[in-house]
């Protein structure tokens, strides 16, 4: 009997963090294993992080800037969070 199909897939992704996340965080990448289908939202409970992103921090995969947080994260995304900038 083959139980691959009723296997639980993982994805594994890295976090970054720039900026003052960074020093909040205490790390500036972080690698972490989710269940294959995640979502950012998903991602931002986890890890406690929706207040940050509601209060103007930018989510990016991959390098795209993304407004949909229902986007599913693929194996081996970086998910960047980015901080609003300011300055002239």
């Amino acid at each position: 009997m083959d139980n691959s199909d009723s296997e639980i897939k993982a994805v594994k992704i890295k976090l970054l963090f720039f900026g003052s996340l960074a020093e909040s965080m205490g790390q500036r990448e972080i690698e972490v294993v989710l269940t294959k289908g995640t979502v950012i939202s998903q991602l931002l409970d986890r890890f406690q992080l929706s207040d940050i992103v509601n209060n103007g921090v930018k989510v990016a995969i991959n390098g795209e800037i993304i407004q949909n947080h229902d986007e599913i994260i693929a194996d081996s995304s970086e998910v960047a969070f980015l901080p609003p900038f300011s300055g002239g």
